[in-house]
Parts: C-alpha cells; sequence; structure tokens
C-alpha cells in the first residue's frame, strides 16, 4: 500500500490547528516562546483484513487484538489498530458499460447503493464506467445522489471490452485516500465477465490490488450461448474469478444460471449484496506503523498466527499478504 507523509513546520493559532490536523496528512510542528510541541499524524498504516473459521468452516467472531500475532518479513510488529467486524468502507463500483449487463446494472442501482448505508457514517462510494477504457464518472463521497446517477449507464458503441485493464486504472482511484488508511477499501466490478482487449494480465490485477490493499468482489451477469447443444452461462474470461478470489475478495455469479431462458429483467442482486456485507462484517481490521528499517521501498511478507494453542486449531484466511513500504 503507498503511503504519502509530508514534513510542513507551520505556527498556527490553537483552535485553526486542530482544524488543520483535521483534515490534512501532513507532519505538524507548533512553536511557542518557551517550548516546542511536535504534533505527528501517521499516515503510513499498514493494513491486514483477516478472517477466522473453525473446524466446520464457520465465522469465528470474537477474538481479540491479543489473540493475534502479525509479523512483517518475519519479524513480530505492534498491533496498533484492531477492529472486529467492518467500521467503515470505501466502496468502488466498477460497471461494464459495454454489454448486455449494462440494463441489469441500471436496474440494480439502489440495491447496490444501499450496501453504503449498512456501513459507519463516514463510508464513502464512487464509480466507475468502463467499455475499452475506464472512466470515474461519480467521485467518493457519503452522499450517495452522484453515484445513484452515474449508474444510469448510456448506449455505447464500441462493444469492445477491457475489463483488466479498467480495473487495475479503477485501483488507482483509493491514491488519493492515503490519509484514510484504516478502513476497508473494495472494489465491486460488475460485468457479463468477457473481456476482448485488456493488456493487463490478471495477475499484475492481483498484485495491484493487493499492494493498494484493496478487495475485488466480482460478479458475473451472464450471456448465454449454444454449448453441446444446449443455451449454457458462457464462462468469464479467465482471470475474472482469480482477481476476486486471490484479492481477499468473492466472486459471484447472478441469477440462476439453470434456467437460461429466465427474463434477465428479474435479476435481482439483493442476496449478492447481502452477502457481500456479511463477508465484510465477519472480518477482522489490524493495522500497524513500520519502523524505520523496515521503510525501504520493498516487498514485505505480512504473515500471522493465533497466540495460543486452542486457537490453532481455527483456519486463518489472510486478505492481505504483502505490500511494498515506502521509502
Amino acid at each position: 500500500m503507498y503511503s504519502i507523509a509530508l514534513r510542513s513546520p507551520l505556527l498556527f493559532p490553537t483552535l485553526f490547528l486542530f482544524l488543520f490536523l483535521q483534515s490534512s496528512p501532513v507532519y505538524v510542528c507548533a512553536q511557542d516562546n518557551s517550548d516546542t510541541d511536535v504534533v505527528r499524524v501517521r499516515t503510513d498504516l499498514v493494513t491486514v483484513p483477516v478472517y477466522i473459521t473453525d473446524s466446520r468452516n464457520r465465522r469465528v467472531i470474537d477474538l481479540v487484538a491479543n489473540d493475534f500475532e502479525l509479523r512483517d518479513n518475519g519479524n513480530i510488529v505492534k498491533i496498533e489498530y484492531f477492529v472486529s467486524g467492518t467500521e467503515r468502507v470505501a466502496i468502488l463500483f466498477v460497471l461494464d458499460a459495454s454489454g448486455s449487463a449494462r440494463d441489469v446494472i441500471s436496474r440494480q442501482r439502489e440495491v447496490a447503493l444501499a450496501l453504503l448505508s449498512r456501513f459507519g457514517s463516514e463510508s464513502e462510494v464512487a464509480v466507475v464506467r468502463f467499455a475499452e477504457k475506464a472512466r470515474l464518472v461519480a467521485e467518493f463521497s457519503s452522499n450517495p445522489g452522484d453515484a445513484l446517477r452515474a449508474f444510469e449507464l448510456p448506449a455505447v458503441e464500441n462493444r469492445r471490452t477491457a475489463i483488466f485493464d479498467a480495473v487495475a486504472s479503477a485501483i488507482q482511484t483509493f491514491d488519493v485516500r492515503s490519509t484514510r488508511s484504516a478502513e476497508r477499501r473494495i472494489i465491486i466490478l460488475i460485468s457479463d465477465g468477457l473481456d476482448t482487449v485488456s493488456a493487463t494480465r490478471p495477475r499484475k490485477v492481483i498484485d495491484i490490488a493487493n499492494d493498494h490493499g484493496v478487495s475485488i468482489y466480482s460478479i458475473q451477469i451472464p450471456l448465454y450461448a449454444p454449448i453441446g447443444g444446449r443455451l449454457k452461462p458462457r464462462p468469464a474470461s479467465k482471470g475474472f474469478r482469480e482477481i476476486a478470489e486471490k484479492s481477499g475478495g468473492r466472486f459471484f455469479i447472478a441469477g440462476n444460471t439453470r434456467s437460461p431462458l429466465s427474463n434477465q429483467s428479474s435479476l435481482d442482486l439483493t442476496p449478492i449484496f447481502q452477502s457481500i456485507e456479511d463477508d465484510l462484517r465477519g472480518q477482522y481490521q489490524l493495522g500497524y506503523y513500520p519502523d524505520v528499517e523496515t521503510q525501504d521501498g520493498r516487498f514485505h511478507n505480512i504473515d500471522l498466527k493465533l497466540t495460543t494453542t486452542e486457537m490453532r486449531k481455527f483456519r486463518v484466511h489472510l486478505l492481505r499478504d504483502s505490500y511494498t513500504s515506502i521509502k
């Protein structure tokens, strides 16, 4: 995950300094005639989302920070941020405007954006549309009004689709949110899953997502074609499922694929968005601040284990196992 760390020695009245600190990611020094008070605002928090399951694959939800041991490149680090469940999310919808999924996406906008209201008041949503190229059409906001309008996808003449290029580009949208590193960052990708022109490989998308601490939830609106004498959903492009599952998200297929003649206008994505909410609420988020030696601009492996013998029967599902540090 990329971070920004700036130093700015300034002299402010007390009230203005307080307001400034609430909105700025910089380091600030405030001085008077006798003493020097240094107020430091850290923006280099490394966040690690994880969920735990028992022997029956049920979520374990009552753990505390002391139940975990976190390591960076093999060295134990102090857990300085811990949340059970998800308090704050930044949701970026990445919408395929190029194909038949467009109409389904437009009809499901209220259902999709209802997800934002189920998390904390500081949660925000943004929207990217794509066909051959990606475009940010609604910037991050806690007010879903702009995002609602962005779900009204216009008809496009160009049917070329670059899913992996679009997602790789969309991930960069989170760069401006470097001061909110404790939030849970997710992309909800809605598409028919058929990529025709991307230059970016799925493995690269996964690497970029993991480096930015972003999890991808892929929703395929299936297209049907005659396969083996029967109408069957066309398989998504190779990697469409993997970019979700290997970035800490999940993959979904909308509708009943065993009933290809059912009217797509009746598709309801509510159960999928409910599953995404449940998935996020069943996670923990841990965070730590790298020391000076760790800030070397290199690739780092993250490892996490439970601290007691009794808990080691549980399975740790680490949703972020690496990052590239700042230098």
